[in-house]
């Protein structure tokens, strides 16, 4: 039998290994930024050509290669980062498998243009498929200079894999912010051809934080600083009032190396317990500056995940850090002992004022119940009484004293009996806890609400549940959200169908958007003027919000903006469809009954019998609570 086992040619094996360092042109700018700040860069300039996938050019003023140094980093494992297995452990660059260069040169075409100081002349590099096409002097100036062409030319089936413009852009500026974010002593600066998305002079992290996401996030940043033997943490957090529910801006660095940590996230959360509403999140810009032998890099191709060798005792540090920040700036709500603003309170002083004994004279005869009788139990049509049952209350007799006040006060026979309104619903009853698992059995055969007895009268509490004896126990439902939730799926598609109608705003609105939101924004700005909206650039990143689509009455179009951008942000979902399911909500909230509309039994009924014939009749379509089943056993336990 032939030997069946070789080696791979370098081509294929960097090609592979591409796979895993080079995912999308962010990937590739990630790697190309981070060897400039390992080069001593001080300025770096990144320009993109269709969001990357056309041309990627990576310009920096650091110390450059020779000669030989830029012909031997394009092959594999070629660093100048370590030179033992034990510098993986005292790591304080951002590089050093010495894979990244190489794995661009299998995929994409490569010229490199760099120069030392103590060179004249300088040496440019063309490269295609791991293949060297070009090597030869040039003139330029120090530092490197790198122009990657048409990513994935040769791997069509991964260029196919690549999302839209918009999608791979936001990706693109969402990288860059993340390194910018970690040195905000360097210079960076982010364009296309048509626009300069970022330009970030140096200057500290609480500047470049405000240069990245806008003004309005310095108004809720907070400092925080620890310093301990183990470890040391600076950074911001955002106060309360800056949680929301998607969308928050949070950054865990590691020694200058942005890192996903959710474990010291929880830490982050827990925090703010019972200061932010549940499922809300607050920003957080976060440096952990940490002995390199105590931390392991080498863990992840992206390098973006840091396992540390002490992490519950930095889980602990973090948490008390934010909870002594949020101390410090009164974002706890605490108890207000000062007393210099609070009214004098007169003093007595023995003989100031003769103050005589009050005189109270005592009526033996006095009985509060003389003149009045308790009054007599209405009848009620949810409630009639018995038939044979009488009342007994009757006008009482003054009585000397307080013996005999309350004797036979309360002598009445119960005219009210629940025999009339649950005499068939409870009769057969079982023991078992009911849930919303055993009510849904009987749905699916009865979806016309014949689980419920059709002589049954509803009761509406509070002008807004409705209750409903069952088999199973008591039903309440919110009479509204019902509603909403019935209406929802016919306004959807009155929507979807309808032709999109706009309304002009009195005084436009200012939309502020984040770097990487502004790229998808403008991505998606047709699709927006299709629905309905109209949005005037302002520069930076501002946009006048001039029209809207008609149905939206009522809902703040930046906050609106703003969930739609955070979606697509993080799950790349439809704006188109996403705006149609808020207008169609918003319509139909509009539309339902209103919280204190006073129903018949009829209608009582008719609600219901429409809201399981629905297929998901539990939540509105926002995910709230419509109806909630308290099964019979429940009910019946304190009588046990």
């Amino acid at each position: 039998m032939p030997d069946i086992i070789h080696l791979l040619p370098d081509s294929v094996a960097n090609q592979i290994a591409a796979g895993e360092v080079i995912q999308r042109p962010a990937s590739l700018i990630k790697e190309l930024v981070e060897n400039a700040i390992d080069a001593g860069a001080t300025r770096i300039q990144v320009i993109v050509t269709d969001a990357g996938k056309s041309c990627v050019q990576v310009i920096d003023n650091g110390k450059g290669m020779t000669e030989t140094d830029a012909r031997l980093s394009f092959e594999r494992h070629a660093t100048s980062k370590i030179t033992k297995a034990d510098d993986l452990f005292a790591l304080t660059t951002m590089g050093f498998r010495g894979e990244a260069l190489a794995s661009i040169a299998a995929v994409a075409q490569v010229e490199l243009r760099t120069r030392t100081p103590d060179n004249e002349l300088g040496v440019c590099l063309q490269i295609e498929g791991s293949k060297v096409i070009l090597q030869e002097p040039i003139v330029c100036p120090v530092g490197a200079n790198f122009l990657i062409k048409n990513l994935f030319f040769n791997i069509p089936a991964r260029r196919k894999f690549l999302k839209s413009n918009h999608t791979e852009l936001s990706n693109i500026v969402a990288e860059f912010e993340r390194i910018a974010l970690a040195h905000p002593d360097l210079s960076f600066a982010l364009s296309t051809p048509d626009n300069v998305l970022l330009d970030l002079p140096s200057g500290n992290f609480r500047q470049r934080i405000v240069n990245i996401f806008g003004r309005k996030m310095d108004k809720y940043l907070m400092p925080v600083h620890v310093e301990t033997e183990l470890v040391e943490i600076i950074g911001f957090v955002g106060n309360p009032e800056s949680s929301k529910k998607k969308g928050a801006q949070q950054f865990f660095f590691a020694n200058g190396r942005y890192m996903r940590h959710p474990y010291f996230a929880k830490a982050i959360q827990s925090a703010y317990e019972r200061l932010i509403p549940d499922g809300e999140q607050v920003p957080f810009f976060l440096q952990i500056l940490i002995n390199p032998c105590r931390i392991d890099v080498n863990i992840h191709p992206t390098k973006t995940e840091i396992k540390f060798e002490d992490e519950q005792p930095i889980w602990q540090i973090l948490r008390a850090a934010v909870r002594e920040t949020l101390g410090r700036f009164n974002a706890i709500p605490t108890i207000d002992f000062d007393v210099e603003d609070r009214p004098d309170i007169p003093v007595f002083q023995d003989g100031d004022v003769n103050i005589a004994p009050p005189s109270i004279e005592i009526d033996e005869n006095y009985n509060p119940f003389a003149n009045s009788q308790p009054a007599a139990p209405k009848e009620s049509s949810l409630f009639p009484p018995a038939s044979g049952s009488t009342s007994s209350y009757s006008p009482r007799k003054s009585a000397k004293g307080w013996e005999g006040a309350f004797e036979n006060a309360f002598d009445t026979q119960d005219s009210l009996t629940s025999s009339t309104v649950f005499s068939s619903d409870f009769a057969e009853a079982e023991e078992t806890p009911a849930t919303e698992a055993t009510l849904y059995e009987h749905l699916p055969e009865n979806k016309q609400g014949s689980w419920i007895n059709a002589g049954t009268q509803y009761i509406q509490y509070k002008g807004r549940y409705i209750i409903a004896p069952s088999e199973e126990g008591l039903l309440m439902v919110d009479q509204h959200r019902a509603h909403v939730r019935i209406l929802f799926e016919d306004y959807l598609t009155r929507v979807r169908e309808a032709e999109p109608q706009s309304q002009g705003i009195l005084f436009p609105q200012i939309l502020e958007v984040s770097a990487s939101q502004q790229a998808i924004l403008e991505g998606i700005l047709p699709e927006l003027e299709a629905i309905g909206f109209e949005l005037s650039y302002l520069g930076g990143n501002s946009f006048s919000i001039l029209r809207v689509p008609s149905g939206l009455d009522g809902l703040d179009p930046v906050v609106l903006l703003n969930g739609m951008l955070d979606d697509a942000t993080q799950k790349g979902s439809e704006v188109h469809e996403e705006l149609v399911h808020t207008m169609a909500l918003s319509l139909a909230r509009k539309a339902a009954i209103p919280v204190g509309q006073e129903m018949s039994n009829e209608e009582m009924r008719d609600l219901i019998d429409r809201l399981f014939r629905h297929e998901t009749p539990t939540f509105t379509p926002d995910g709230k609570r419509v109806f909630q089943l308290l099964p019979l056993a429940t009910l019946l336990k304190p009588f046990e």
